[in-house]
């Protein structure tokens, strides 16, 4: 799937990028089962694998810190 990149391919574009999940055309079969959200996901993530390990660092992280934080808040 190719994302226009002019102002010029947006506006030719008369369909929507994500179809209806119900709707299909009478006497035409499907061309290819929908993939399910977990499949979709994990694609994302080795797609974009650099975010995905930052936003797990920083929670990693954050998560430390609020420990560490409320331990010392509450010895």
């Amino acid at each position: 799937m190719s994302h226009p990149s002019t102002p010029s391919e947006l506006s030719d574009r008369s369909e929507p990028e994500t179809a209806p999940l119900t709707e299909s055309e009478p006497g035409e079969a499907p061309k290819s089962p929908q993939d399910s959200y977990v499949k979709l996901a994990m694609r994302n993530m080795v797609r974009k694998r650099g975010t995905s390990l930052k936003h797990f660092f920083l929670t990693t992280a954050g998560l430390l810190g609020l420990l560490v934080g409320l331990a010392y808040l509450t010895r």
